[in-house]
């Protein structure tokens, strides 16, 4: 009886070529209503920013009318601000938060 030999083939390995995917700043931006202590209870509570860093990104806010809170892959931005708005709602301030491409 005859066995059929199958002929083997070798791959060469290739270097795959990945890109990181791009990531997008979540901003704060300023309004005359939303005291100050609730945009830092913000930073810190969904951010983990701490009291000293989330004081000055509130500063900035405030005098320059935008700040970043931080910067994510385009998911994570997304649900950053819906968090954010979502709780300022709840708390009834008008807080905005929005998201950009880096």
């Amino acid at each position: 009886m005859a066995t059929k030999r199958e002929s083997s083939t070798l791959l060469e390995p290739t270097a795959a070529r990945v890109t990181p995917p791009p990531l997008y700043k979540v901003l704060l931006l300023n309004d005359d209503y939303t005291p100050m202590e609730f945009v830092v209870l913000v930073l810190k509570k969904f951010f983990g920013i701490g009291q000293e860093q989330a004081t000055q990104i509130m500063l900035k806010v405030h005098t320059e009318g935008v700040g970043v809170c931080g910067v994510f892959t385009k998911d994570i931005a997304h649900t950053k601000v819906e968090q954010v708005v979502d709780f300022a709602r709840q708390h009834q301030h008008p807080l905005q938060c929005t998201m950009e491409e880096s």
